[in-house]
């Protein structure tokens, strides 16, 4: 599946006089934050949106991850051992922001980002300006069911799935963690243990996506 295809689907999302919200869900490690970047440079690099402007302001990127609880809530919460499961998330919160984006009624709102060399939300990082027309956001629990994670799917015009050969997925999954401070054993150790259990958890929301995006995307060039 190339990019140009999925370029194409997201911008068809977009209509006169309302926000479109498109969601990127997967394992960890599965490349939704690989999928939503491409996907960002190819809607950047076309045309201008209806009430968007030049420079690729028609469309923004709000990641899941800026919902992560803080460290010191984990563990006052006695979660910080499963940091990454749902329970570790504001949910309520992240549904909420999607619906004031929906809503689209400010002329900036600002969403929290997720400085992975701290393994920290960050707030108020991330200004979705009144001019972006397409909101793309990713993250593992888009399509959850349980708690206050039902409250995000209504809130997003479609959802993608990102689906990647297990093997490789895991491979760069104990890459990245060892690029964000954990030796090789800590790596392979959290990838099994708390990433595999997250993972399996996602794996079963796949049936209600809109579309799966199996084995990455192709970029031209």
């Amino acid at each position: 599946m190339t990019i140009e295809v999925l370029a194409a689907r997201a911008r068809a999302l977009v209509r006169p006089g309302r926000r479109a919200t498109l969601g990127i869900t997967g394992s960890p490690g599965a490349g939704k934050s690989t999928l939503a970047e491409h996907l960002l440079t190819a809607l950047r690099d076309g045309p201008v949106e209806e009430g968007g402007e030049g420079g690729g302001g028609w469309v923004a990127h709000v990641p899941m991850d800026g919902f992560h609880l803080a460290d010191i809530e984990l563990d006052r919460l006695g979660r910080r051992d499963r940091k990454g499961a749902p329970d570790t998330f504001d949910a309520a919160g992240y549904a909420a922001l999607l619906r004031r984006l929906r809503e689209d009624e400010d002329e900036v709102v600002y969403a929290p980002g997720f400085a992975r060399e701290l393994e920290q939300p960050i707030a108020g990082s991330i200004p979705v300006p009144r001019t972006a027309r397409l909101v793309i956001t990713e993250g593992n629990y888009l399509l959850h069911e349980e708690g206050d994670w039902a409250r995000v799917r209504p809130q997003l015009d479609e959802v993608w799935y990102c689906e990647l050969d297990e093997a490789e997925r895991l491979r760069r999954l104990v890459a990245r963690h060892e690029r964000f401070g954990k030796d090789h054993a800590a790596a392979v150790a959290w990838s099994l243990g708390t990433d595999q259990r997250n993972a399996d958890l996602v794996a079963g929301t796949r049936h209600r996506a809109d579309l799966v995006v199996t084995g990455g995307v192709v970029v031209a060039g």
